[in-house]
């Protein structure tokens, strides 16, 4: 019987969230409430009291919430951290000796039984805890215990037991005995705001130049801050920055081969003038991109850099530390593959080195270089390539000293090995929403990543293109196609991004049967005209505005989808978590078609009833309707607005047909004209 606690008869079970049975932490942001359940029982018919009791690791106090009994043993709590950092909790539970008494007594009194001794117990109960209690609450615990000992009136005695007063005393002074503790310590990590909501614009600084036929600089960036912030972006993603290698450098369209001027693709990341930590001389000095850095900030915007973990064969590491690549028999190495394509201009590192800790500390030293030339935010590319253990250590490692690193991990590449490398400390990850194109493929992914575990550890980050993928739908639907992809990105998920010029000017030519980009500017220095107007960059610029108004829009994880009587037609709802704030989308799926049909709005979830009167507002096109109960019919002309984003508005009271003003139209002509 050694080890064995007989004493504690109240059982834990089945707490979440747990994520890999407590391994790995559960993820927040501050101010994001958590909600953690449990099996709490016991033996027999004895009271189960429990609560949830949390700690950030730097405080010594544990924090207590009592827990809700939701029925069947289920418990519940919920708590909003208010610190970032590393939280632990776990549940814990015991027999409320005094509780299970009163119910006792209660239902022996209503049903004539003799009390008396009942009386006697009680009265005990509370001498007990007053032993314990504090002077004041010393004196009430005495007085009740006297008047259960000296009944007058047996119905007063029981309505004084049973009252609130001595219950609420009762719970705050009663010893908690042979208390239960689940048997693992489980862990929550909190990050910044940003981590939930952001806004990513992507561009290369090479090609940021006003005039045509120059390399553009960090200077050249600054003067499109102003146009970047007005558009709603809170992060500029910039493609590497470094020194680019000479050798087999690429040319146009991936050619093998590059002419005389071609700048290579700023992934060969490496040549003589430096590595990982160098900047290409040609945007600028370290000191330009620390000014550029702080003019973004000035205008609200971050700088988030590429963390690409590869080589050029001109990279100095290659000389100095070759102990980190894998060579072949011929005395070459290994260059980067993933048939058919080949990367002649990268070498991969290699992570299976004898010298691995000396590898982990460089690159842990790059990362904090850009840290400290004012860099918060890194894009990751390929993390998959790279080895766990790694990114478990150095992410782990940065947070201690800078909780508010954010690393978005770009890994295109199967479930189990995206949703490890979130587990282990990624704190965004970009998803599979690019191939997603049907009704029904989107709501089975968003009800994926918002209903199961995935929600307390996988942040998504929704992007429509990058310079790598040019997808089939942007290819085959033109501006229509543009703009329900961005809209939709940017109103299923909180974190969105897009590769900025070509989107805005709807520039989606490939190259034949691949989903890439026809003269892409991973090869090239491109000229702009970032002064043109499209109705895809209005629309961008209109749908950020309305998420940074709508705290709707600011989660990704509150979204309900509605049915419809057309394949063709998407619609789903979001709120705030007060429910004060109710948008609800319906997105023509057709590029080319107008698609009409009847929507059901998700009233339930919606916490709205049937049979009431409201208005949609359409926040893109500003027209006003009057709908009714679920079902309400749409009609959405691809080449006009193929999408709406409606706010849910209470109607004015008494409000008919009859009076309805300009901007009220009744559902039966609502079209998007």
């Amino acid at each position: 019987m050694e080890g064995l606690q007989g004493t504690k008869r109240v059982v834990i079970e089945n707490v979440k969230p747990q994520i890999n049975c407590g391994k790995y932490p559960a993820k927040r942001v501050v101010g994001e409430s958590l909600t953690v359940t449990a099996d709490v029982f016991a033996d027999g018919h004895d009271e189960v009291k429990a609560q949830f009791i949390y700690r950030h690791t730097r405080r010594k106090k544990w924090e207590e919430v009592p827990m809700t009994f939701l029925g069947n043993d289920r418990w519940q709590a919920t708590f909003t951290p208010d610190a970032m950092g590393r939280y632990e909790y776990s549940v814990q539970g015991w027999i409320d000796h005094f509780y299970t008494w009163q119910k006792g007594l209660k239902k022996k009194f209503e049903a004539n039984q003799d009390i008396s001794v009942e009386l006697l117990i009680g009265a005990q109960h509370l001498e007990n805890a007053a032993a314990t209690a504090k002077p004041g609450q010393q004196k009430r615990l005495y007085k009740w215990a006297e008047q259960l000992k000296n009944v007058t009136s047996v119905a007063d005695a029981v309505a004084l037991a049973t009252g609130t007063d001595v219950s609420e005393l009762m719970h705050a002074c009663c010893e908690r005995q042979n208390i239960s503790t689940y048997d693992k310590l489980l862990q929550l990590d909190v990050e910044r705001q940003k981590a939930l909501f952001s806004t990513w614009y992507e561009f290369f600084p090479r090609s940021a130049a006003q005039e045509g036929g120059r390399h553009g600089t960090f200077k050249d960036c600054e003067r499109l801050l102003p146009r970047i912030a007005e558009m709603g972006f809170d992060t500029i993603y910039l493609p590497p920055i470094h020194p680019i290698g000479r050798a087999f450098r690429k040319g146009k369209n991936n050619a093998v081969t590059s002419e005389p001027g071609e700048p290579g693709s700023p992934w060969a990341i490496g040549a003589e003038e430096g590595g990982h930590d160098a900047i290409l001389s040609e945007l600028g000095t370290l000191e330009d991109f620390r000014e550029f850095v702080h003019q973004a900030r000035e205008h609200g915007i971050e700088v988030a850099l590429d963390f690409a973990i590869q080589c050029s064969p001109d990279h100095p590491y290659v000389k100095e530390h070759p102990q980190w690549f894998k060579w072949r028999p011929d005395g070459t190495v290994q260059y980067a593959e993933n048939p058919p394509k080949k990367y002649q201009d990268v070498l991969p590192v290699n992570f299976e080195t004898e010298d691995w800790q000396n590898l982990w500390k460089e690159l842990r030293r790059v990362l904090q270089h850009w840290i400290d030339q004012g860099v918060f935010i890194f894009r990751v590319d390929n993390p998959h390539t790279k080895a766990f253990a790694f990114w478990e250590w150095v992410i782990a490692d940065i947070h201690r000293n800078h909780p508010q690193v954010i690393f978005l991990s770009e890994a295109f590449t199967r479930p189990r090995v995206m949703e490890r490398l979130a587990k282990i400390g990624f704190t965004q990850t970009y998803t599979y929403y690019t191939w997603r194109n049907s009704a029904e493929e989107l709501r089975q992914y968003m009800t994926e990543l918002t209903q199961t575990d995935l929600r307390e550890y996988y942040r998504p980050n929704f992007w429509p293109n990058t310079p790598d993928i040019n997808p089939v739908a942007l290819q085959e639907g033109g501006e229509a196609a543009h703009i329900t992809r961005v809209v939709m990105a940017a109103t299923m998920s909180s974190n969105y991004g897009l590769y900025g010029p070509v989107y805005e000017f709807g520039i989606a030519t490939p190259v034949p049967g691949k989903e890439e980009y026809l003269d892409s500017e991973k090869y090239e220095i491109k000229h702009w005209d970032w002064g043109k107007l499209t109705k895809i960059r209005e629309v961008i610029t209109l749908i950020n505005k309305i998420r940074k108004v709508n705290p709707a829009l600011q989660t990704t994880w509150n979204i309900a989808f509605g049915e419809t009587d057309n394949p063709s037609i998407l619609c789903y709802a979001k709120w705030s978590d007060d429910f004060k704030n109710k948008l609800l989308m319906v997105v023509n799926l057709d590029p080319h078609n107008t698609q009409a049909g009847w929507v059901k709005v998700p009233l339930w979830q919606l916490k709205m009833t049937e049979g009431q009167q409201y208005m949609v507002h359409d926040l893109l096109t500003e027209r006003k309707y009057t709908w009714h109960d679920e079902w309400n019919f749409v009609e959405l002309r691809p080449h006009e607005m193929p999408v709406h984003v409606f706010r849910i508005e209470v109607a004015p009271s008494g409000m008919g047909h009859d009076n309805l003003d300009d901007n009220w139209l009744p559902s039966d002509h609502h079209t998007n004209e």
